[in-house]
């Protein structure tokens, strides 16, 4: 059967003046898992990956021996102009690093505001509000996973570097299939999204009825080192 592995990027720079960069963990994570791949004999037609500076470190530090294509229905959805709809205060970049610094954890200070800010944008009660609503976000998944579909006719294992939102989307949508409104695919993908880890991997099956899941957020090669284990 052929396989499309969606892998989440490495752990990002939070809190630096390039939060797309990766961290030095988010580096050391891509090359682990790139070593785990190539031991259990994993060797894609193809790379896929999103436009963003860590989809692409990510898939540099993975070191497949794949052609690369970019396609931006990989990317993230913007998560920096969501939270700034919920809390205007963000929009200045000093003004939230001081109000997130005045807490013993500033990363699950944000985090706790990324969740509220998330959970308004997918409610669907404000989406003339946001460049890109919950709902057209989903369409984007939507096609990104078509697209891949059509590639695997042509390759049996595609390897894609996303990131943990349209990764967690794409399972929603083939675990509440076709039928399910928003409010249930919302509350699905918030559940999906709230536990990626960096760099885990999802791996999806193409069949004769179309792409069905087999395993998510998979990250059995961050088992021996603790400090790789990250989830922001």
């Amino acid at each position: 059967m052929a396989r499309l592995l969606m892998i989440r990027h490495g752990q990002a720079s939070f809190g630096a003046d390039d939060y797309d960069a990766l961290s030095d963990a988010g580096h050391e994570q891509a090359r682990v898992l790139g070593r785990s791949l190539a031991a259990r004999g994993i060797r894609p037609g193809l790379v896929l990956r999103g436009t963003l500076r860590r989809h692409a470190e990510t898939a540099a530090g993975l070191d497949l021996p794949a052609q690369v294509t970019i396609d931006p229905g990989w990317d993230e959805f913007d998560f920096q102009h969501v939270v700034e709809v919920h809390r205007p205060l963000y929009r200045d970049r000093a003004a939230m690093m001081a109000e997130l610094g005045r807490h013993a954890r500033p990363d699950r200070a944000f985090q706790e505001v990324f969740e509220a800010a998330t959970g308004r944008w997918s409610s669907g009660g404000s989406d003339h509000e946001y460049a890109e609503s919950f709902p057209a976000f989903r369409d984007r998944v939507a096609g990104v996973l078509d697209r891949a579909g059509e590639l695997l006719r042509e390759h049996r294992d595609i390897v894609a570097v996303s990131s943990g939102g349209p990764i967690a989307m794409a399972v929603a949508l083939l675990t509440c299939g076709p039928k399910a409104d928003v409010a249930q695919l919302a509350t699905v993908w918030t559940a999906l999204n709230r536990v990626a880890v960096n760099t885990g991997v999802t791996k999806l099956i193409a069949g004769r009825r179309g792409l069905s899941m087999s395993t998510y957020n998979e990250h059995t090669h961050l088992d021996g080192d603790a400090r790789l284990l990250t989830y922001r």
